[in-house]
C-alpha cells in the first residue's frame, strides 16, 4: 500500500491492517489509529495535526514495532499503551506527544529485557515520558525542554547534542549515558548519579562551577 499526497480528516483507521504501507507527503487531521497495526509502517513527511488545532491523531495501543516516521509533524499525538519497541522517529516535530505506557522493550525473562528505539533530531518539548524505560538507544539531538522524564530510565542511550530544561537533571536515571555536547546547566553533581556518562572536557567548567571549583585552560 502506497499513498502520496492524500488527506484524511477524522478517518478511522482503528484496528486497520495498515503493517508495510507507505505513506508520504499526506495529512491525517482528527485521525483515530488506536489498535492498528503499524508495524514497519513509513510515514515521510506526513503531517497528523491540522495547523491552529490542539488535538493531534490518536495511535494509543496501536502496533508501532519497527515503523518509522521522518519528517513529520506529530504535535499532541497520543502515543498511550502504544508498542514501540524498534521505532523510528527522526526529524520529527513531537511537541506535546503523549508517550505514557508505551512499550519500548522486549521481556525476555522476568529479569532480562533489551529496548529498541531510534528517536533522533526530534522537538519533544513538553512531551509526557514518565516512568518510560528507553536504555541503550539512539537518544541523541533532541530538544527535551519542558518534557516530563520523571521516574524515566534512560540508562546507557546516546543523549549527545540535546537541549534539556535545568528541571530535567534528577528526574531521568541516566547512568552510562553519553551526554556530549549538551548545555548542563542545573545539574547538580551532589544530587544525580553520573557512573559512566560521557562529557566533553568543555562541559567540565559547567558541572565543577556550582562546587565554587575554577577550571583552568590546559
Amino acid at each position: 500500500m502506497n499513498t502520496v499526497g492524500e488527506v484524511f480528516s477524522q478517518y478511522d483507521f482503528t484496528n486497520q491492517d495498515l503493517s508495510n504501507a507507505y505513506f508520504k507527503q499526506c495529512k491525517f487531521y482528527l485521525c483515530d489509529f488506536s489498535r492498528a497495526d503499524l508495524r514497519d509502517a513509513r510515514f515521510e513527511g506526513c503531517s497528523f495535526i491540522e495547523q491552529g488545532e490542539i488535538e493531534g491523531c490518536n495511535f494509543a495501543y496501536a502496533d508501532l514495532r519497527d515503523a518509522s516516521f521522518k519528517d513529520c509533524q506529530l504535535s499532541m499525538a497520543n502515543f498511550k499503551g502504544a508498542n514501540g519497541f524498534g521505532i523510528e522517529l527522526r526529524g520529527c516535530d513531537l511537541k506535546g506527544a503523549n508517550f505514557v505506557q508505551v512499550h519500548f522493550s522486549n521481556q525476555v525473562s522476568s529479569r532480562m529485557y533489551f529496548c529498541s528505539a531510534f528517536i533522533t533530531g526530534c522537538n519533544l518539548s513538553y512531551t509526557n515520558f514518565e516512568k518510560q524505560c528507553i536504555e541503550k538507544c539512539e537518544l541523541f539531538e533532541n530538544r527535551w525542554i519542558g518534557a516530563n522524564l520523571s521516574g524515566a530510565s534512560l540508562k546507557e542511550s546516546d543523549l549527545s547534542r540535546g537541549e534539556f530544561s535545568a528541571d530535567a537533571w534528577g528526574q531521568f536515571s541516566m547512568q552510562g549515558c553519553d551526554l556530549s555536547h549538551c548545555e548542563l546547566e542545573g545539574l547538580d553533581i551532589r544530587r544525580v548519579d553520573l557512573t559512566g556518562v560521557k562529557v566533553c572536557e568543555w562541559q567540565q567548567e559547567q558541572l565543577l562551577a556550582p562546587l565554587g571549583l575554577i577550571v583552568m585552560p590546559n
